[in-house]
């Protein structure tokens, strides 16, 4: 098969890696890619946003399979378009998609299946949410109705902060286009948090281990949300029945609901979930892998991730099983100087082959290229996923911090945090 991964993130990196290792795959092509990628697939210079071009590139390439890592383009219609041409493709149409592009059709899809969520109301007046602000306790949660590129979501403790996010998203529009001309204002759900997946292929849904994040940029889940700063699995706070609970009442209900509204979803179906008392409710759905949770679940998968993915895009998930390594996985994320808020490019990458002659480790790239002089360099904000399996979260902790020690890039830092609380909890 000739598969056609699209983004350029460490999310795709690991996706083409698992997919690389299959004997089904005969090509296997990344568009943008990153330095990394660039030695386990061919990168071809398209955005993974160029709707056109992508779907040229699958053309041209006469690929099986596309299979499109971030959200943005799903949310565009990437899907459709490719599903248009006769080109099989792995994702939700732009209608399944909605349940990441528009926080308010989410709701009201929980409310029509009875999906346990928190408690939420829509506006789109700047006053009308202000007074319902005042009549709640903090904290608060204020959160963009569409994409916002990860940072459309404000948990204030401060009532004037609140008020301050409606005034962004409502009146000024921070986040450009749609995603702020209608905003949810939610309950607080206070408890340990974490993101389970599963393989849906329109009718049938197939779990994948749960993972804990580590969104925020400084350790103790302090500072900005930095879209992503590590990832172990398993998920400690999410036990079996925990797992079960997450797919009969929220991952199941959704695509049944999605399908007898004449929209079924295909693709990889993810549910950030609040465990508040020893039962999950949903936060947000999620329409791709996460980054860097894809990379802890790349680690620990023991099944061929092809197959799988054709059976999701084909509707035959049915009596699918996938297997999982008993060990588990840590993603330490380093990032550039000054993320989120604005990162420094350019800065010389060192050590890499030593981190990765480490037992247990691969590194994934995120925001990385090549230069001329053969030279890593970083080129983004996320710039690396170090990623380690053990036979314990501790044993995989451990390693992965071993291999950041040994990357020598004076530019960029990590949490120093990442699996501690996870690694507590297990014991």
């Amino acid at each position: 098969m000739r598969v056609l991964v699209v983004g350029g993130g460490g999310r795709e990196h690991a996706l083409c890696w698992a997919i690389a290792a299959s004997p089904l795959a005969d090509a296997v092509y990344c568009a943008p890619g990153n330095a990394g990628i660039a030695e386990t697939a061919v990168c071809l210079p398209v955005a993974a946003e160029d709707i056109d071009g992508q779907v040229r590139l699958a053309r041209e390439h006469a690929v099986d399979l596309v299979v499109i890592g971030p959200e943005a383009p799903l949310v565009a219609g990437l899907i459709d378009r490719l599903d248009a041409a006769g080109l099989r493709a792995f994702g939700p149409s732009a209608a399944a998609a909605r349940l990441k592009g528009s926080k308010g059709f989410a709701k009201e899809l929980c409310v029509r299946a009875g999906i346990p969520t928190a408690g939420h109301a829509y506006f789109t007046d700047a006053a009308a949410a202000r007074a319902d602000l005042r009549r709640r306790d903090p904290p608060y949660v204020v959160k963009a109705d569409g994409l916002a590129a990860g940072k459309g979501v404000v948990i204030a403790d401060r009532l004037a902060e609140a008020e301050k996010a409606v005034d962004e998203m409502l009146t000024v529009g921070a986040f450009g286009g749609d995603a702020g001309t209608r905003i949810v204002i939610e309950e607080f759900l206070d408890g340990e948090e974490a993101s389970f997946f599963a393989l849906v292929d329109g009718a049938n849904a197939v779990p994948l281990p749960a993972v804990r994040d580590y969104e925020h940029a400084g350790d103790g889940d302090r500072g900005a949300d930095s879209r992503g700063m590590g990832a172990c699995s398993p998920a400690p706070a999410v036990t079996e029945r925990v797992a079960e609970a997450a797919m009969d009442e929220i991952l199941r209900p959704a695509v049944a609901a999605m399908a007898e509204a004449g929209t079924p979803y295909k693709g990889v179906l993810g549910a950030g979930l609040t465990i508040v008392d020893g039962a999950p409710r949903l936060r947000e759905f999620n329409i791709r892998f996460g980054d860097p949770g894809c990379q802890v679940l790349m680690a620990r998968l023991a099944s061929d991730l092809l197959p799988a993915l054709v059976a999701a895009t084909d509707g035959e998930l049915d009596f699918f099983d996938l297997r999982w390594l008993d060990e588990a996985a840590l993603t330490v994320v380093m990032v550039a100087g000054g993320d989120p808020g604005g990162y420094a490019r350019g800065g010389v990458i060192d050590g890499l082959d030593a981190a990765a002659e480490i037992e247990g480790v691969t590194l994934f790239h995120a925001g990385t290229a090549r230069a001329p002089d053969g030279s890593v360099r970083a080129a983004g904000g996320r710039v690396l996923g170090v990623t380690a399996t053990g036979p314990d979260l501790a044993a995989a902790r451990a390693r992965a911090y071993r291999a950041v020690d040994a990357i020598d890039w004076p530019g960029g830092f990590c949490r120093r945090d990442i699996g501690e609380r996870a690694d507590d909890d297990s014991a």
